[in-house]
């Protein structure tokens, strides 16, 4: 394969172009599945690849991933190791001081490419503030989700240019939006369809019951991608609903349905199924992708205070990328030159991420208090001559050694 940088070009079609309904595809609402426990054994799921990298069957969602090919079978493999080496980059600028912050979605790469890849270019997409695999299935630059983490700006990109909203901070709201939009949508008469991303901790937001029920009642064209990564920072989820998160779905009357977040197949097929019911007018659906936060909430954040080491070591075994890499090398899809030569575009795209981000200007640190009143305010003036002097003593400090 070439090697070559897809991130800021305009997003690929989408692996298994064709419509499963153009394939005579059997549409059975995943509602009538039987409903797994939160507890015990592993809950039942939709996954078309298994933790050990075996392809199998499912009636409803294989229509759907049917006609993919080994170069797109390929394709997804390289996005998830190329959004998984930009992860890891942006976690280790942050703890070398060039960012304030950074959010990793290591271990929900499957989750997100799977998802990403089953968007149409017409369709419009609000992440939260996790979504780096999202965004770069939509063609964001990956180095442009860095200023905002960084301070220089308040996004980096334009989000018409790739129908892409910028990152939501606040938990939950985007859903909101998302509703709205996709309401315009359906009014516009338009076949477009929304989706909207958050985690099971922003599922017990009031924003996001609203969010489900004006969905419901105007049949917006909405799809809710819940990455269940099972921990709301020190949260687990068990502490927050005693159902499984997508059956909240059938309380406010459309489907939910949950799927295997590590395997990147069944997050295709069923994100497809669920944007092509959308697009035929049936209204909003609650996927919810089963999957794991391998790290820390935020650097932020230490997940060895309230997660076992036992819990995470059970997880790095059905690693989304690992299975897909049985899978391809079982298949005979794939062979040694593709993975060392996407092993070097890795490198490549490491290199530029650390220079771009190198090279942005240090944040104003005044600029937090400008635009808080449309004619100021004397607490403001305040607080802002407080932080200066503050800022100062840094300066005296070192004159003083």
């Amino acid at each position: 394969m070439t090697v070559e940088s897809t991130a800021a070009s305009k997003p690929r079609r989408s692996a298994g172009t064709k419509s499963a309904a153009s394939a005579g595809a059997k549409r059975t609402s995943p509602a009538a599945k039987k409903s797994p426990g939160t507890t015990g054994a592993e809950p039942e799921l939709v996954q078309l690849l298994t933790p050990e990298g075996k392809r199998v069957k499912d009636a409803t969602y294989d229509p759907y991933v049917a006609d993919i090919t080994p170069e797109e079978l390929r394709g997804l493999y390289r996005d998830m190791v190329l959004t998984r080496r930009f992860d890891a980059e942006a976690t280790s600028l942050q703890r070398q001081g060039e960012l304030g912050l950074w959010a990793s979605l290591l271990g929900q790469e499957a989750a997100q490419i799977g998802s990403g890849r089953a968007t149409r270019e017409d369709d419009y997409v609000f992440p939260t503030y996790r979504e780096h695999g999202v965004a770069w299935c939509r063609g964001v630059d990956p180095t442009n989700l860095l200023g905002m983490f960084r301070g220089v700006n308040n996004g980096g990109w334009d989000p018409n240019s790739n129908n892409f909203h910028l990152y939501t901070i606040v938990i939950g709201s985007q859903t909101l939006h998302a509703t709205g939009y996709a309401m315009g949508v359906a009014k516009d008469g338009a076949d477009s369809a929304v989706i909207a991303y958050f985690g099971d901790g922003a599922s017990s937001q009031g924003d996001v019951a609203e969010s489900f029920t004006f969905s419901a009642v105007y049949n917006a064209p909405v799809v809710f991608f819940c990455q269940n990564n099972q921990w709301a920072i020190s949260e687990p989820t068990e502490k927050q609903t005693r159902v499984p998160l997508y059956q909240r779905a059938q309380g406010f009357g459309f489907p939910g349905v949950r799927v295997d977040g590590n395997d990147v197949l069944a997050c295709l097929a069923v994100t497809k199924w669920a944007l092509e019911r959308a697009r035929r007018g049936e209204g909003p659906t609650l996927v919810e992708a089963y999957t794991y936060r391998m790290g820390a909430h935020t650097t932020s954040d230490d997940p060895t205070k309230y997660r076992a080491d036992e819990e995470r070591e059970s997880w790095e075994a059905k690693d989304p990328i690992l299975r897909l890499r049985t899978y391809l090398e079982a298949s005979n899809h794939a062979d040694e030159g593709f993975f060392a030569e996407l092993e070097a575009e890795s490198e490549a795209l490491g290199k530029r991420v650390r220079e771009v981000v190198r090279a942005m200007p240090d944040p104003d640190h005044f600029a937090i208090f400008e635009n808080v009143y449309a004619d100021g305010h004397a607490l403001v003036d305040e607080e802002r001559a407080q932080f200066a002097a503050y800022q100062a003593s840094f300066a005296d400090a070192g004159e003083g050694k």
